[in-house]
């Protein structure tokens, strides 16, 4: 939710951590102006300390009265610090939490290799594509990077329409613009390559019911039968070439990046479905390493070397092998078949 318009209610007693910003355009005094103002002041990670009152009415000194008020209630015969609320200078602030938080994301990208493209970022964070346990170990490096840009895009937006009133030079607002894009599109990459985009299917219900019970709008519309689904889904169901054209072409035709994005989600895959049925799916990580290899002796052409990727991607999401009869219709069926079929036979 970006935006939430109240009329009446929601302006006390109601947490929203998300909250930002909150612009006022009814009059209020004394506690109930204080509790209004505090729907801001919810920490929302380690990147939210403080929030915006965008004031309509002229409310401030009415603000300082709140303020006046509630200090003076509270206890101060206990150690700690002073319990003050204090007023901060917001674009100094702002400024300050924008030069921190670009230093944060430069120092945590900085073993990155040049030039630092999509297929760097994706070897750093990601891993090596030939060894399975490398997607697995670097889950914390792409928290760290997940987190930084999000503190990065919360500061820059903050003071982005004011940083001449900030204190940038023109030549430092167009660097600051320039490094949020990039490492803006450098977590999409990464993101995409390890199969970590959020997937919204499991709270839709619940969502829906929300947007049909409070929120009155004409009935939706679908415009893809394609929505929340997963990068294999869709090299399956509308093509490799497709998903290249379509899903990848952020990438601009880096055929490396392009392909250990691909691997990263047949990768992820395999890891997580791994036991439900062991011996397919060690069949299958066998299958993608000799790819994977051939692919970087370039042993094969590129096109065969989709073909090829392609075809496990359909293996991984039949999640069966093919010679198991269409009678095993659950992983659980098919796991012991494919666990004898794997010590008698090849089924490649």
């Amino acid at each position: 939710m970006k935006l939430l318009i109240v009329v009446d209610k929601l302006l006390t007693g109601f947490d929203a951590p998300p909250c930002t910003y909150l612009y006022i355009d009814k009059s209020m005094q004394d506690h109930g102006l204080f509790q209004a103002i505090c729907r801001t002041n919810r920490l929302d990670g380690e990147d939210k300390d403080f929030g915006y009152i965008v004031d309509y009415k002229d409310l401030f000194k009415k603000v300082e009265n709140a303020i006046a008020v509630y200090t003076s209630e509270l206890d101060r015969s206990t150690e700690g610090p002073d319990p003050d609320v204090l007023l901060h200078d917001r674009l100094k602030k702002g400024k300050e939490r924008l030069e921190q938080a670009l230093e944060s994301i430069v120092l945590l990208c900085e073993p990155v290799e040049p030039p630092k493209g999509e297929l760097e970022y994706i070897r750093f964070f990601c891993g090596n594509t030939e060894i399975p346990a490398d997607l697995k170990e670097r889950e914390p490096q792409r928290a760290a990077l997940y987190k930084a840009t999000a503190s990065l895009v919360r500061a820059y937006a903050n003071i982005a329409d004011e940083m001449d009133a900030a204190g940038y030079s023109a030549a430092n607002v167009a660097r600051i613009k320039k490094q949020v894009e990039h490492y803006l599109n450098a977590r999409d990459t990464v993101r995409l390559a390890s199969n970590e985009s959020l997937d919204l299917k499991a709270y839709e219900a619940d969502m829906r019911h929300l947007t049909n019970t409070y929120i009155e709008a004409d009935e939706p519309r679908k415009i893809s039968p394609f929505d929340g689904t997963s990068l294999l889904e869709l090299i399956v169901k509308t093509g490799i070439a497709e998903v290249i054209s379509s899903q990848l072409a952020g990438l601009k035709g880096n055929k490396d990046a392009i392909a250990e994005t691909i691997e990263n989600n047949v990768r992820s895959k395999i890891i997580k479905e791994h036991l439900n049925d062991p011996a397919f799916y060690e069949k299958i990580s066998a299958l993608l390493d000799e790819i994977i290899a051939n692919r970087k002796a370039k042993a094969i052409e590129y096109e065969e070397y989709l073909k090829r990727i392609a075809e496990i991607a359909q293996r991984i999401e039949m999640g069966q092998a093919h010679e198991a009869p269409p009678s095993l219709n659950t992983p659980g069926k098919r796991a012991p078949f494919t666990i004898i079929w794997a010590r008698t036979k090849s089924w490649r």
